[in-house]
């Protein structure tokens, strides 16, 4: 079994964590950096990306180093993650060799933020989509793809776990009532914005916070990975909010929030409820702002409760097959190998 991968690598990238789950598989993976595809000098980087929809500046070239990949490397299976820059012709030389080619839609075609012409007629040249929200597998029927399954996001048991040695100087740092780690979403300023002004001591990680005159103190910047985990395992409570844009049922800090073992209080979505249970079983949901305020004020209120919620949460994710092993283990049955 050989498996190329090509994805985004550094950091909490899918495709990095797909390459870890591979190696442990025996599976001999072999893996392409899809950043390569968008190299050129910024003015034509900005040319391509506002005035031709996105388009990777080297997307013809990237294209044909996959297929020269594949003819040397021969793999059963070639796995792209979100919009892979490799366009339909390349797709459809490697189909010709016999390899399957798998493609895992981490972000919606459909969001404006990440709608691309190029990449909509390049995917019904794949023979399976797995996307980790419910919500667009109908639409992807509908554009052309043959097999689509749904797969929630995971995470990666190397960089999320339960910090046990956070020091009295780290946890000085980073406590606080409720944390949120994810970009400045305009949609999301008002749920930050009521938590503030609730008397709620938030911090704040990720990009564009200081952008917002409400947020702008509470923001603490970008986080490396050690960083989040801590600030994570430092908070009473965090917040997962899913991207409405991207129609997401959940997302990434689904599955890491309680696999470092933070109390998470948590957008109600049917995903959700269908990784998590009922109500109280191991998160706390809200439907609206109103209603997170006030079960944020109540977790606060009640230690015990937060605890075993955390506890919960974090036996659930942990013991039951939510890694991206996991995840690639099921994209391998499904692919029947």
């Amino acid at each position: 079994m050989k498996l190329l991968i090509v994805g985004l690598f550094h950091g909490t990238h899918i495709g990095s964590a797909f390459l870890k789950a591979a190696q442990t598989l025996d599976l001999n993976p072999s893996f392409l950096v899809s950043e390569a595809a968008y190299s050129a000098p910024m003015w034509l980087q900005r040319i391509n990306w506002y005035l031709r929809g996105k388009y990777p500046s080297k997307l013809q070239a990237f294209s044909q180093q996959v297929v020269e990949k594949c003819l040397v490397i021969q793999p059963n299976l070639l796995l792209t993650t979100g919009i892979a820059p490799i366009n339909k012709q390349a797709l459809q030389q490697i189909g010709n060799m016999g390899i399957k080619k798998i493609n895992f839609l981490t972000d919606d075609p459909w969001n404006t933020a990440h709608y691309a012409a190029w990449f909509l007629q390049a995917l019904p040249n794949y023979d399976m989509i797995f996307s980790p929200r419910s919500a667009n597998i109908h639409q992807l029927l509908k554009a052309g793809c043959a097999s689509v399954h749904y797969l929630p996001f995971g995470f990666d048991p190397e960089f999320f776990y339960s910090e046990n040695s956070l020091n009295s100087t780290a946890q000085k740092h980073y406590t606080c009532d409720v944390v949120f780690a994810g970009g400045a979403d305009s949609d999301r300023i008002k749920y930050i914005s009521a938590l503030i002004e609730s008397k709620i001591n938030v911090n704040l990680y990720g990009g564009y916070w200081e952008k917002y005159p409400q947020t702008k103190a509470y923001t603490r910047g970008l986080a490396d990975i050690p960083t989040l985990r801590q600030a994570i395992a430092s908070a009473k409570i965090a917040l997962c909010l899913v991207r409405k844009a991207n129609r997401d049922g959940n997302c990434m800090r689904t599955f890491e929030v309680p696999a470092i073992g933070t109390c998470m209080l948590t957008e109600d979505t049917q995903e959700h409820r269908e990784i998590f249970g009922e109500e109280g079983k191991a998160v706390v949901y809200f439907n609206t702002i109103p209603e997170m305020v006030k079960k944020a004020q109540w977790l606060l209120n009640h230690d015990a409760e937060r605890q075993r919620l955390a506890d919960n949460a974090h036996a659930l994710i942990t013991q039951n097959r939510h890694t991206y092993k996991h995840r690639l283990e099921t994209i391998l049955s499904l692919t029947g190998n």
